[in-house]
């Protein structure tokens, strides 16, 4: 049996079953004024927005309105924040935002660590969740079309990413992040671009980017055997390269 033959049927969710179009965001928060506020804000920067109020309500509308990201409240009733990024990205990959204040904090760490994109804070800003939308949701105009540098192919519309027809499975952030390397091959990306394009700022909190990069570099060369993998450059970043097809490159530091 060939590789191929290990792979599903790719389809993108456009929409909800009833035919309307997706929201271009699920909002999970359990204050319900505050709930209001932010979906009128939201509204105001031209963001489709549905809400509901607890993480067992927000596990349903993912699998039913296959929103384009998710916004979490922590500390979220029911299902905790972090539960519900886990399950998301096992179950519907959309990108994940969770936002607290001091009292959910450490809800809200936990989520990131889970996978979530992004921790911001409550009350909502729209100048803060804009970007990370940007930055974790599928555009048009062609760049929902597959992305293949070497023995890899990335599927941004169903969030799959494939090495030799087999399917590699990434949380959401590695995702983003082996994204970008490959819509920029060859090329050195450094640690403040890196981090700005997918943290929304420059200093992210120590290692988290190295951590990142190490993991993606690792599943590539350990679980999809690539023929591509992520060079650090000493002062400069990284940069995606990949090798004849067949070669599994070195490890790298």
């Amino acid at each position: 049996m060939t590789p191929e033959a290990h792979r599903p049927q790719v389809t993108a969710a456009h929409g909800r079953s009833d035919g309307s179009p997706s929201p271009d965001l699920l909002l999970v928060e359990p204050d319900e004024e505050l709930a209001t506020t932010a979906r009128a804000i939201f509204k105001g920067a031209g963001i489709r927005t549905v809400v509901c109020h607890d993480g067992a309500e927000a596990l349903l509308q993912v699998g039913t309105c296959h929103p384009g990201a998710v916004l979490l409240g922590a500390p979220l009733p029911v299902v905790s924040a972090a539960r519900v990024t886990e399950l998301i990205a096992r179950l519907h990959p959309v990108p994940v935002i969770v936002g607290a204040g001091p009292d959910g904090a450490e809800e809200a760490t936990a989520a990131v660590a889970a996978g979530a994109l992004a921790f911001v804070p409550r009350p909502y800003r729209a100048e803060q969740i804009v970007p990370l939308l940007m930055a974790g949701r599928t555009q048009g105009d062609g760049s929902a079309e597959p992305v293949v540098v070497g023995d890899i192919e990335l599927d941004p519309a169903g969030f799959h990413v494939y090495v030799r027809g087999r399917s590699l499975q990434l949380p959401v952030r590695e995702f983003l992040l082996l994204r970008y390397f490959m819509e920029r091959p060859n090329k050195v990306i450094s640690r403040a671009e890196l981090s700005e394009a997918l943290w929304g700022t420059q200093t992210p909190e120590s290692n988290t980017l190295t951590v990142h990069v190490r993991r993606v570099r690792n599943k590539l060369r350990d679980e999809g055997h690539s023929c591509c993998t992520i060079d650090a450059i000493r002062g400069m970043g990284y940069r995606l390269e990949c090798g004849s097809k067949g070669t599994v490159p070195p490890s790298s530091v």
